[in-house]
């Protein structure tokens, strides 16, 4: 009997750690569908056009999608929703980030700026839009975190560091945005108990990736010694598909890079329920706020 494809829905993939996931996805036995949201379509088509899989066993779709502006991630989660019609969606893989600071004004005149939009909400607003498909799926959620919530230790600074026009640099933005990415994955993972699984993971320190093009920082030699390559970084996300020893405690969903789940004292300031609450707002919230009709 024929191995039934598994469908991967997933943003980031253009290029660095995403696209490294695809295509270590596409060498194994396991078909896969892949529908994969790009800003540039015909890039990420040419590029995967380059990758040797058999088209036999998989499918790759790539969808325009772009994540500052949330109503192509409405218009993505229908086309996501047309394509997958009867079939489960097995995989959701939120990995899409950027990493500039809050210079500019927010986009399409949000008051948010354009990295918290990309790296939090529009993934926030993509599960809303596509939970009633997750839920009849069964489906995996993947959150591609980092270490780098580490950095936060007032999250109620969040507030004004995270608008448009705040001025905040790219190390406090993109520290914040992943932080409050994991809020959500924990606030999904609470809404969605014994419906699906949600899974946060570090990659590690990948420095052969895009995202540092927006951030003015220089690496500690010293960190160095710990850096991966982008396929050992895919490596890491990979397992957060298939791990299933779980700790007891529900609140240890953080898959670190060398494979451990980080204990409660490390994501301690992710755990606040109150903070989850406040930075997980509803579909409804969302669309008034950013102007999201129809």
């Amino acid at each position: 009997m024929a191995t039934l494809a598994k469908t991967v829905v997933a943003t980031g993939a253009s290029s660095g750690l995403g696209f490294e996931v695809i295509k270590q996805l596409l060498v194994q036995k396991q078909p896969y569908k892949f529908i994969l949201g790009a800003r540039d379509v015909a890039t990420t088509q040419a590029a995967f056009g380059k990758v040797e899989f058999d088209k036999s066993q998989h499918s790759l779709v790539v969808l325009p999608l772009e994540l500052s502006d949330l109503k192509g991630v409405k218009k993505f989660s229908q086309q996501v929703l047309e394509r997958t019609g009867q079939d489960k969606l097995d995989y959701l893989m939120l990995n899409a980030a950027r990493s500039n600071g809050a210079e500019q004004q927010g986009p399409h005149g949000s008051k948010w700026c354009e990295s918290y939009i990309v790296n939090h909400l529009s993934h926030h607003y993509l599960v809303h839009l596509l939970r009633d498909k997750l839920v009849a799926s069964n489906s995996r959620l993947v959150f591609v975190s980092s270490g780098a919530i580490r950095m936060v230790k007032d999250p109620s600074t969040l507030d004004a560091d995270l608008k448009g026009g705040s001025g905040a640099g790219s190390q406090t933005v993109y520290a914040g945005t992943k932080f409050t990415a994991l809020l959500n994955a924990h606030w999904w993972r609470r809404q969605l108990t014994g419906q699906c699984t949600v899974v946060a993971v570090s990659p590690g320190l990948i420095p052969d990736t895009g995202l540092s093009r927006g951030m003015q920082v220089t690496i500690p030699p010293e960190m160095m010694k710990d850096a991966k390559s982008v396929a050992e970084g895919a490596g890491s996300i990979l397992a957060a598909f298939t791990r299933t020893d779980f700790p007891e405690d529900p609140d240890q969903i953080f898959l670190t890079s060398w494979g451990e789940w980080w204990g409660r004292d490390v994501i301690e300031g992710s755990l606040d329920k109150g903070l989850q609450d406040k930075w997980s707002p509803s579909k409804e919230e969302i669309e008034k706020e950013e102007g999201i009709v129809g």
